[in-house]
């Protein structure tokens, strides 16, 4: 199977991933061992973790791509969301142990010689960040890849950590503002555990088959009601994995018509949807009108 421009720019996007976070991570460790700014830790950490969680999104998203298989019939799409997972564990240790070096360093803190060095490193980390991000977020619109997603959200927080860093670098070096660096490390750690829920949010509902956004499931109602012959539509179920979506459904059709009719009907609504929806996989039940059936899940799906 030849890869589709969405799994490209997902491997491309990957790639770029792992090589920022080596390229800063090198950087902010050289400028931290000359300046030992607890921010400048904080920031040296979470880049630390950055590489390592993708790494893993790089791994992760390469198996997803990978097609399904006799034993993975519905593919490999639950590979995004474990990385994701993985990703919120490796933001939240880092930000507890950088708490724990600012919480020290609050009974100790001490005016920094020269942070010339330390705001120079912050500020290309602001600039490498930026362009990270910019491609992420149009890799995600053309794939909606969860993985990217939780990768683009913590270099996102990063953004504004190297913001807080260079204040911190900066105020920490006049006398009677040494507090300030201990401080921004505290507070720079709080935002990278809330970074971490919010990662580890997208990914367990991704994991305990959520619904899609409402706004699609309304969108894939419209499609199929919009055929003449659909009286109704009910049971829909839909989830996500990867980049795929499963879509199943109920629709109510005349009554009397043939099988032959009742399969074509079907393949038109599935059609409509595919065009919306082309990573789909569609499953259309077919309902006769005026015949009374149980659904156990009837009184809450439409």
């Amino acid at each position: 199977m030849q890869p589709t421009a969405p799994d490209r720019l997902m491997r491309m996007a990957t790639r770029a991933s792992v090589c920022a976070a080596a390229v800063l991570m090198i950087a902010k460790a050289v400028v931290y061992f000359d300046s030992k700014s607890v921010a400048l830790l904080s920031s040296l950490a979470d880049s630390a973790l950055d590489l390592l969680a993708s790494g893993v999104t790089l791994f992760a998203v390469r198996y997803a791509l990978s097609p399904a298989d006799p034993e993975h019939r519905f593919g490999h799409g639950k590979a995004e969301p474990l990385a994701g997972l993985g990703q919120a564990a490796f933001v939240a240790g880092s930000a507890v142990l950088v708490m724990v070096e600012a919480i020290s360093r609050f009974g100790h803190p001490a005016p920094s010689a020269d942070n010339t060095a330390g705001i120079g490193v912050m500020a290309f980390s602001i600039a490498v960040t930026l362009a990270l991000i910019s491609f992420q977020r149009y890799v995600i619109k053309r794939s909606g890849s969860l993985a990217i997603q939780g990768d683009s959200l913590h270099y996102s927080g990063d953004l504004l950590m190297n913001v807080a860093v260079i204040a911190a670098l900066y105020l920490s070096a006049n006398e009677g503002f040494s507090w300030i660096d201990p401080l921004f490390g505290a507070g720079i750690s709080g935002f990278m555990l809330i970074n971490a829920a919010f990662i580890a949010r997208g990914a367990v509902g991704n994991l305990m088959d959520h619904e899609l956004p409402e706004s699609e499931r309304e969108k894939i109602i419209a499609i199929a009601r919009q055929h003449p012959k659909v009286r109704q539509v009910h049971d829909l179920r839909t989830r996500s994995s990867g980049l795929k979506q499963f879509i199943q459904m109920h629709i109510v059709l005349p009554d009397g018509i043939s099988l032959l009719e009742a399969h074509r009907i079907s393949d038109d609504v599935e059609n409509a949807i595919e065009s919306e929806f082309p990573e789909a996989d569609i499953i259309i039940h077919q309902d006769p009108e005026g015949v009374p059936e149980y659904h156990p899940l009837g009184a809450v799906l439409p």
